[in-house]
């Protein structure tokens, strides 16, 4: 089954989820603001989307401009700042078995399914 780390307010989470149930698929909403992953799932996503942690990291969030933008920072305080600000996570991210896409750009969601 499909998993979705959704955030309902985000207008791209909103068209994957729609493109989703269009196309009549079986998933599971997460909505990861109200719901955040833990640093063990979230170290696990990152691996399934075959990324740096930096890269799932929405860059021009004020939160991440105010406390971090300057910072050198590892990949574990990176997947920290993330767990604590759930918000800064790129979304909406699809999870299938063992690999995940940022659900961003529906024509690589439709190659993805």
């Amino acid at each position: 089954m499909l998993q979705i780390l959704h955030n309902p307010r985000c207008g791209k989470s909103r068209n994957c989820l729609a493109f989703l149930e269009n196309n009549k698929a079986t998933f599971e909403i997460r909505n990861y603001i109200q719901n955040p992953l833990s640093e063990e799932e979230l170290k696990t996503v990152i691996q399934k989307l075959a990324i740096k942690p930096i890269a799932l990291v929405r860059q021009k969030e004020a939160i991440w401009i105010d406390q971090f933008k300057d910072k050198t920072m590892s990949d574990n305080e990176v997947i920290r700042a993330l767990t604590l600000h759930p918000i800064l996570m790129e979304r909406p991210i699809v999870i299938k078995d063992n690999k995940a896409i940022i659900g961003r750009d529906l024509e690589k969601l439709e190659k993805f399914l």
